[in-house]
């Protein structure tokens, strides 16, 4: 039997996307310890593994929920197309725009229950890495198009979006938490989207990198006392708005006296015209490909 951090090891799907899976579409049904600690043996790892493969070669969840519990597809993990690729079913590119309409809807709506359940459909369509970039932010920034069109009202965007960051936090604990940060990501003082800096730390430690979360609305000697503290070797500060170069132009500016090896600024506002010539490391967009430049810079400092 294996505890959930087993069997994310084991079936390459990650803790939070088993939950989610098991939760919406009872895919597998773990044992419980007394302390109901989950406990999974090799029957669901197989279970979780061609989910997986059928996630990864173009199945929805709920449709690959659907073929193994029918037992129309063996459960072996080997990829197989889905049925509304092999004639004329949606594009990929369309079965994410639909997921993310419906996302948008339900918070139009102030239904927490379907903004719930169209979360789970995007988190059960793939790994972390597949759907942050390509369904989790682009909801995010879907939500805010609808606040700006007048469709939805500030305070179901609040909802919706927290429903996304906590989403976001359970998978970045699900990582695991680091006995000494290498990286400390944050946001600059007066910003408050969160949701990209969290994706990002979110997936750097799925990478195994320790990461430490600051959050939003960081002060400029709070930033500074936290590095001098642990000494890591990368600070990330997210810049998402023009609003929030200011801020972060101090934070970086801060930081240099810490000696901090690694100063780098990730976002949409944090472009070549943003501290031009500036000594920083600056991240690509997608959070996934950020992450991984990061982590690849990393070992160069041990040698």
């Amino acid at each position: 039997m294996y505890t959930i951090k087993q069997a994310a090891a084991r079936s390459g799907v990650g803790a939070p996307l088993i939950r989610a899976w098991e939760r919406r579409y009872g895919v597998v049904t773990p044992a419980r310890t007394r302390s109901g600690y989950r406990l999974y043996d090799d029957a669901g790892i197989e279970v979780l593994r061609t989910m997986r493969s059928l996630v990864d070669a173009g199945w929805t969840a709920s449709e690959a929920a659907r073929a193994i519990q029918a037992g129309e597809v063996a459960v072996d993990h080997t990829a197989v197309a889905p049925p509304e690729l092999r004639e004329t079913g949606p594009s990929a590119a369309q079965r994410r725009a639909q997921l993310i309409e419906r996302f948008v809807d339900a918070a139009e709506s102030s239904s927490p229950v379907e903004t719930e359940a169209a979360l789970d459909e995007m988190l059960g369509s793939g790994s972390f890495e597949t759907v942050v970039d390509d369904l989790i932010l682009p909801a995010a920034v879907a939500l805010g198009d609808s606040w700006a069109a007048g469709r939805l009202h500030v305070a179901a965007e609040h909802a919706a979006s927290a429903s996304i960051a906590r989403r976001l936090a359970a998978a970045f604990q699900a990582g695991g938490v680091p006995a000494r940060p290498s990286v400390v990501v944050g946001l600059p003082p007066g910003a408050r989207h969160e949701l990209g800096a969290l994706a990002f730390a979110t997936a750097l430690r799925r990478r195994g990198v320790g990461v430490l979360y600051l959050g939003a609305d960081v002060t400029v000697d709070s930033w500074v006392a936290v590095v001098r503290q642990i000494r890591p070797k990368a600070a990330v500060v997210g810049v998402v708005s023009a609003a929030d170069r200011d801020g972060a132009a101090a934070v970086i500016e801060g930081l240099r006296a810490t000696a901090v090896p690694i100063i780098a600024v990730g976002g949409s506002a944090a472009g070549p015209d943003f501290l031009p010539g500036a000594a920083i490391m600056r991240l690509p967009q997608p959070v996934v490909e950020a992450a991984a430049a990061l982590e690849r810079t990393l070992p160069r400092l041990r040698r």
